[in-house]
């Protein structure tokens, strides 16, 4: 019994990370059709705000906010500088996004050093049915679900929603029937990057914080997002849970490295075998 609620948390926490991490880029790849290679540098960014917000008094949870609403204005500046000149250019975005993360890197590195910093929740453990369960964790999960939800209820049933999703599919059209394709353009953007310095910030406390994080997040941000297929939304969450439950379960049996293997050869399989995607085939959703 142990072994088997031990497993099923491995996969829900692991599910729960990789919908954090790729929510994000959800937004700017797979419905903005930006490729952001600073992504992780986004999330990076968004765990130093936490980080120095916690350090000077602020409660962890007001610092979560403080990261989100700081990197989506950093966001909001990127898209003006660079990204808006840059709409329909694939590769280009992808070269200047790139440059951007070596010169966040390079920023923050100067500004605080090369070594990391921590940071302590002071929450605890909880026991169930006999396996003991990090108070922060569960945490994780829940905020990783809030942010889920709350961003497919704006996507589908609100005015802004069907705004972005009319503009991201045909701006001029959009533009003709009065919409400012850049104001949406600038706040899809801005809102990705939040989604970004938040998930940064919420894994904060569990992975430190140091220049180099974002490597270890861009490359599963991207492999969720792209396996996911056109709808960004739907399509990240359904590879998120299948990638949790690969991982989930070959890390409890073997190891965390063998984990993330097996995630690998799964992507590999399956855009091998779905070429567009889970969603390839869905016409219609976010």
């Amino acid at each position: 019994m142990d072994t088997f609620i031990t497993t099923v948390y491995l996969v829900v926490f692991s599910t729960a990370t990789l919908i954090l991490i790729s929510l994000g880029l959800a937004i700017i790849f797979g419905l903005m059709k930006v490729i952001n290679l600073a992504h992780g540098e986004f999330m990076m960014l968004g765990a130093y705000v936490c980080v120095l917000s916690v350090q000077a008094g602020v409660p962890l949870w007001f610092g979560i906010v403080l990261a989100g609403l700081g990197v989506g204005l950093f966001g909001l500046l990127v898209e003006r500088l660079i990204i808006r000149h840059l709409y329909g250019r694939l590769v280009d975005t992808l070269l200047a996004t790139w440059g951007l993360s070596l010169i966040m890197v390079g920023g923050v590195t100067t500004l605080f050093g090369a070594s990391g910093m921590g940071l302590s929740t002071h929450m605890g453990s909880s026991t169930f049915v006999g396996v003991n369960v990090s108070n922060y964790n569960l945490v994780l999960i829940a905020l990783s679900l809030l942010l889920l939800v709350g961003s497919w209820l704006l996507a589908s049933y609100t005015k802004a929603g069907l705004l972005v999703r009319g503009t991201m599919q045909n701006g001029d059209m959009a533009a003709a029937l009065g919409v400012n394709p850049t104001l949406v353009q600038m706040g899809t953007f801005a809102y990705g990057s939040m989604l970004a310095g938040m998930a940064g910030a919420i894994l904060a406390p569990l992975t430190g914080v140091s220049p180099s994080m974002g490597l270890f997040f861009i490359a599963k941000s991207f492999i969720t997002v792209i396996v996911g297929g056109p709808l960004p939304l739907i399509g990240s969450s359904t590879a998120s849970s299948l990638f949790g439950f690969i991982d989930g379960i070959v890390a409890y049996r073997w190891s965390s490295v063998m984990g993330e293997a097996g995630v690998l050869l799964a992507a590999i399989v399956l855009l091998r075998i779905l070429p567009v995607g889970i969603t390839g085939k869905l016409r219609s959703g976010i």
